[in-house]
Formats: C-alpha cells, structure tokens, sequence
C-alpha cells in the first residue's frame, strides 16, 4: 500500500492525531476531578474505556493523565472485567 496504514493515508495521521486530543481533552474537561462521567460507574463509563484503551499503542493516552487513571480504575472494577472477559469470549469464538 504505497502511502496508506491501515486505510488511513499517512499525511492524515497528523490531523486525525490532533482531532483526538482535542476529543481527549473535551472529555478530561468533563470528567474534571469526578471519577467516572455520570457520577456512578455506568454503561457510558465501559463504552469510553473500550475506545480509550486502544490508544495505548499511539501513546495518546499517556498526555492526558487523568484520563490514564479514569482507564485504569475502570479497568479494576470487576463489572468492567467481566464484559471484557465477555466480549473477548465473543471475539475468540468467531476466530
């Protein structure tokens, strides 16, 4: 694929970088000093963690540290374990 990774075209990568940190830091400003983004850990919460986990790879994640940790607590509660189990499960059996 002569200029293209992964269906995105490289010169893109710069400007698809910088409309995730802009999305990333609209969400730290909202979540501020909570600890989850409706008060109690809900669906919302496993839904943001699902999408923010996959920016561990790019190293995106890392600039916003609140963030991190909002991954990581959720990452430690068994509700969020069990649909990770769950829908790994799912994605193993159609392997």
């Amino acid at each position: 694929m002569s200029g293209e990774s992964s269906g995105i075209a490289l010169w893109r990568l710069p400007l698809v970088e910088d409309r995730i940190r802009v999305r990333r830091g609209q969400l730290a400003a909202h979540l501020g000093h909570a600890e989850w983004l409706d008060g109690a850990f809900s669906a919302g919460d496993l839904m943001m963690v699902s999408v923010l986990v996959r920016l561990r790879l790019t190293k995106l994640l890392d600039e916003f540290p609140s963030l991190a940790a909002y991954v990581a607590r959720a990452e430690a509660r068994p509700a969020y374990q069990r649909a990770y189990a769950a829908q790994l499960a799912v994605a193993q059996a159609g392997a």
